[in-house]
């Protein structure tokens, strides 16, 4: 076989399989799309989540009357002179998974999601 013949058969097999090349340009976008809208995804269940167990926190340690050093307790003043009440303000950090490498600092953001719960807390008379 001399190098004309292999030519011809190697442009043969090329304008057969002419959809490859453009589908694996396509593919390659869209796997990166799909991996970014998992990232949100994801990034959004972890807040609510997060959320959920700050607010809990919040309410069992407001009921309790155990404060942490990390939470914040913010006095209220009312216009009734027998009633004094707190807030028990609580905050939960998490960080994110990164599915796509660099997109975070690429959009100039952090991957923590940061949360608050508030709760009233109870007087222990």
């Amino acid at each position: 076989m001399n190098a004309r013949a292999f030519h011809q058969n190697l442009l043969r097999a090329l304008r057969q399989d002419r959809g490859n090349v453009e589908s694996s340009l396509v593919l390659i976008p869209l796997i990166i799309l799909f991996l970014i809208a998992v990232e949100l995804i994801v990034a959004t269940n972890l807040r609510n989540s997060d959320f959920a167990m700050a607010q809990s926190d919040a309410s069992s340690r407001a009921i309790s009357g155990m404060v942490n050093s990390s939470d914040q307790v913010i006095e209220l003043s009312s216009p009734d002179s027998f009633t004094h009440m707190k807030l028990l303000i609580t905050s939960r950090k998490h960080s994110l998974p990164q599915l796509v490498p660099g997109l975070v600092a690429l959009l100039g953001g952090n991957a923590i999601v940061e949360v608050k719960g508030a709760a009233v807390m109870e007087n222990l008379n």
